[in-house]
């Protein structure tokens, strides 16, 4: 699962891609936060066009792994990036300084249950965007892979 930053796509949506240029340029020692909350570069694999993407998500931790949230803003459907790790869970991540592989799957509702208020502790708008739609909101882990 090798590819070079050269071969990723960086989300369109303008912040986004501002935060992760500058989250990935200074290896990561800046853009590493969103509204106080630690934020990751999530390296995943389009499902249709096999292309790499980049977005920058919120994480928190459950014990090793990383736990990410696929909220879209409480939208009544799952962000893009999340119906790609369905169907290719093998990404890559950058951590602050590090850089790793991972391995992506989402957790089953009593997973989610027993960590949803720490997510919310971490980042109160996920509590928000709950109450706004009727889906699921999904929680993904993040679990190294390379050691």
């Amino acid at each position: 699962m090798t590819h070079s930053d050269a071969d990723v796509v960086v989300s369109p949506s303008g912040w986004v891609a501002d935060q992760a240029r500058t989250y990935e340029e200074s290896g990561g020692t800046k853009g590493t936060t969103m509204q106080g909350a630690p934020c990751l570069l999530l390296d995943y694999q389009g499902r249709k066009s096999g292309q790499w993407r980049r977005t920058v998500l919120i994480y928190g931790r459950d014990g090793d792994d990383y736990l990410i949230v696929a909220s879209k803003g409480g939208a009544d459907e799952h962000p893009l990036w999340y119906l790609n790790l369905q169907a290719n869970p093998e990404v890559r991540l950058r951590v602050e300084t590090e850089r790793f592989t991972a391995r992506a799957e989402t957790l089953s509702a009593q997973d989610k249950a027993r960590v949803w208020d720490s997510l919310v502790e971490l980042f109160p708008p996920y509590a928000e965007y709950r109450k706004k739609t009727s889906r699921d909101i999904p929680v993904v882990r993040l679990r190294r892979t390379d050691g």
